[in-house]
């Protein structure tokens, strides 16, 4: 039987997202009391300029009052779409104290304090559901809590962040450098006018922080995950790649150490190879690779972002959250009991991709080779080509010009390569370190 008395929800910011999360409770009211069990009531939209013209919300509904909004007493469910540390910290924890449930699409809030957020939720018996602060509208956050909680994740490595996907995609595709990638990524929106988020890495990071927390049950914070962005990643990284079998995507990988005792999360871009299910991921789409002991390999795709498909997960939430409401119970809360200490990036062990501007002259090999075995880092296969005056490449191995060297070394620990690249960069040989990429999924 549906409960006639509505739930109230109260709606923080009105954005590309919020506006879209109004807009399908108010078309999709019935299907939504339908499969809650009861009607859900838009009660209040907090907004930081009233006089915008908002389509389809009631202006009596808008106010500039978030705080007050929050405490009305009779809101049952807030959903936090403002984004940013606070105000919406504070928002969410008095939505708590005030006896709401909380639904938010926040990645950077929760990757810095979701330990804190989770806590005042169970000290008030609430809800704090966020299934679209990582990777849109595609459910990953609610398998990890709820269909792997009896599993053990040992990797989750994926592509969450669709404007550098766009831009890889585009500069493997087309030969675009990165600048012009970008600009095109701009034009068609993938891209926002500062998109110094993205490129560098910090939106994969926030969200690998929270894939790593609920995957591995333990407390890790955006401070704790490596992060390189793709701004270095040049036209010649794209090739070398494609000599490889490869192709480059900025990836978020979180995993498991082989005794079980740490975890590492990080953010970079790698070469991985074609075969692959992660290289097929094109344009602005996310995609996530989940290795599981007992379920296996699971991939996760769909768009990544967005109005529509994050006020997908929104809803997606807020139908879970009413149905814990109304049987008067909440959902999976803090799962972090494992106490797993984040391991450096010197600890972890993958391959690379080295390339080396260099003397063409006879020796030099040998000298690069003694450097990697004095690291105890063992090269797998080496390419070497010389380059004319101009810049152009010919055959002109050891006639004193320059040399391009590509080295692609077996898995080795991260600072082991790093005490090698200044080695390298100490050999009078060795004119200067072009790129280097890690080699990750084979």
């Amino acid at each position: 039987m549906m409960r006639t008395r509505p739930l109230k929800v109260a709606l923080l910011g009105c954005g590309v997202v919020g506006s879209e999360v109004a807009r399908i409770m108010t078309t999709h009211a019935a299907d939504l009391a339908a499969r809650i069990g009861a009607p859900v009531e838009l009660a209040g939209v907090a907004v930081r300029r009233p006089a915008k013209v908002r389509e389809g919300i009631d202006p009596a509904l808008i106010t500039t009052d978030a705080t007050a909004l929050v405490k009305r007493g009779d809101i049952d469910v807030v959903i936090e779409v403002i984004g940013g540390i606070e105000p919406a910290r504070t928002l969410i924890t008095t939505a708590f104290e005030h006896g709401a449930s909380v639904v938010s699409a926040n990645k950077a809030l929760l990757a810095e304090d979701g330990a804190a957020l989770h806590a005042a939720a169970e000290q008030h018996g609430r809800d704090l559901y966020y299934e679209a602060a990582v990777a849109g509208a595609i459910p990953l956050v609610r398998p990890l809590r709820e269909s792997l909680a009896g599993d053990k994740v040992n990797r989750v490595l994926g592509i969450v962040n669709g404007t550098t996907n766009f831009i890889l995609d585009r500069m493997d595709t087309s030969g675009a450098g990165y600048s012009e990638a970008l600009d095109e990524a701009t034009a068609l929106g993938y891209a926002e006018a500062d998109p110094t988020a993205d490129v560098e890495g910090f939106d994969a990071a926030a969200k690998a922080a929270i894939l790593a927390g609920i995957a591995f049950h333990t407390r890790v914070r955006i401070g704790d995950v490596y992060r390189e962005g793709i701004t270095e990643v040049t036209a010649a990284d794209i090739v070398s790649a494609r000599r490889m079998g490869c192709t480059v995507k900025l990836l978020a990988i979180c995993e498991r150490a082989a005794d079980g005792n740490s975890v590492t999360a990080r953010v970079h871009p790698a070469m991985i190879p074609l075969s692959h299910p992660l290289a097929s991921v094109r344009e602005a789409y996310n995609a996530v690779f989940v290795e599981a002991e007992a379920a296996g390999q699971l991939m996760f795709y769909g768009p990544g972002a967005g109005g529509s498909p994050t006020a997908s997960a929104v809803l997606g939430d807020l139908v879970a959250v009413c149905r814990n409401k109304l049987n008067e119970a909440t959902g999976p809360g803090d799962s972090a009991y494992t106490r797993l200490p984040v391991s450096p990036m010197g600890d972890v062990v993958t391959r690379y991709h080295i390339s080396l501007d260099v003397a063409d002259k006879p020796g030099v090999l040998a000298q690069v080779a003694t450097v990697f075995a004095e690291q105890g880092v063992s090269i797998d296969t080496v390419r070497q080509q010389g380059r004319n005056p101009s810049g152009g490449d010919e055959a002109t191995a050891g006639q004193g010009g320059e040399a391009s060297l590509v080295v692609v070394t077996h898995r080795a620990a991260d600072a082991a390569l790093s005490a090698t690249v200044e080695a390298l960069r100490g050999l009078d040989t060795v004119r200067g370190v072009a790129s280097i990429m890690r080699v990750e999924g084979e």
